[in-house]
């Protein structure tokens, strides 16, 4: 048995916003996939990927809601003691959805009345989707904002306009230009739940909140707005600011030995560095309008490319 593929995801904008209701764009990254697999003979990590989902069942045995979602939970049960595990390249803890892939890969496999990628997606649907992931998600985050599975259940760009407000998107096709989006490799593995907690505690200040309500939300909705547009002078001009807000206001989140580098970048406007997911670790997502002196700028560094300009 080999289930369908579900990719990686980016939050290119919006990480910390969307938890407050700023707006927010989130693209597949096909890089990286995952897939529901089974085997008699189970290598080390598949093992405890199968152990996993053996928690994930009794999880899900609590969420079944008749009017929400519910799913096929003898089927799913059969499967996991038949050596069921998640088989992916989604580096776990990276900020690139390696839990939401598993999510959507369940919700894809058990649900029963799904909505299917097939449908007339409308708001409603997309909205209950995001509720119904939420709720699955929140196994391994403690919180979640169901985006990551969405997108990889869907596999097209969503964006977030606020809570209530999300819609299927299209972004301006990738060009053969000397600018980039890349992921920055921190080698670190982040943990969303300390970030999140951390961001938490920081919305307890005025000045934060203030910062997040002005600052930080007026340049990610610009930078949005620019990327869906193909504006690209004005975006890496909003970028600029955006990472500067990131780096003034973000700290925690940002691995130490990445602090002047991401200050260099705002020196020399060589490229902007902003958080991938919550941070802590994992990928940092970067923009620059020259690809190849950046990699050799960075050459210390792993850097995957994302997408062209």
């Amino acid at each position: 048995m080999k289930g369908p593929l579900f990719y990686a995801k980016i939050l290119l904008f919006g990480e910390y916003g969307i938890i407050k209701d700023s707006k927010g764009l989130a693209i597949p990254y096909n890089s990286y996939k995952g897939a529901l697999k089974k085997s008699e003979n189970l290598t080390d990590i598949a093992e405890k990927s199968n152990q996993n989902l053996q928690k994930f069942y009794h999880y899900l045995q609590n969420l079944n809601n008749e009017n929400l979602v519910s799913f096929r939970l003898n089927e799913f049960k059969a499967d996991i003691d038949a050596g069921m595990y998640f088989d992916s390249s989604i580096p776990q803890g990276y900020g690139v959805g390696s839990s939401g892939a598993l999510v959507a890969s369940i919700y894809d496999k058990y649900a029963t009345n799904k909505i299917t990628v097939l449908e007339n997606l409308t708001r409603d649907k997309l909205l209950k989707l995001k509720e119904i992931f939420s709720l699955m998600e929140s196994f391994f985050h403690g919180k979640s904002s169901g985006l990551d599975p969405l997108n990889s259940y869907l596999s097209i760009p969503i964006l977030i306009n606020s809570k209530d407000n999300l819609e299927a998107t299209g972004i301006p096709s990738q060009r053969e230009g000397k600018g980039a989006v890349f992921l920055l490799d921190s080698e670190i593995i982040g943990e969303t739940e300390p970030m999140v907690n951390i961001f938490m505690n920081k919305m307890k200040n005025e000045g934060f909140r203030k910062m997040l309500n002005e600052d930080f939300a007026k340049f990610t909705d610009a930078c949005i707005d620019d990327f869906l547009h193909g504006n690209v002078k004005s975006l890496f001009e909003n970028v600029k600011q955006l990472s500067k807000v990131v780096l003034d206001n973000f700290q925690p989140m940002i691995p130490k030995r990445f602090h002047t580098i991401w200050q260099k970048g705002l020196e020399s406007n060589d490229y902007y560095l902003k958080l991938c997911g919550s941070g802590g670790g994992g990928y940092i997502l970067g923009f620059t309008e020259d690809f190849n002196k950046t990699k050799s700028i960075l050459n210390e560094y792993k850097l995957e490319l994302v997408y062209r300009f």
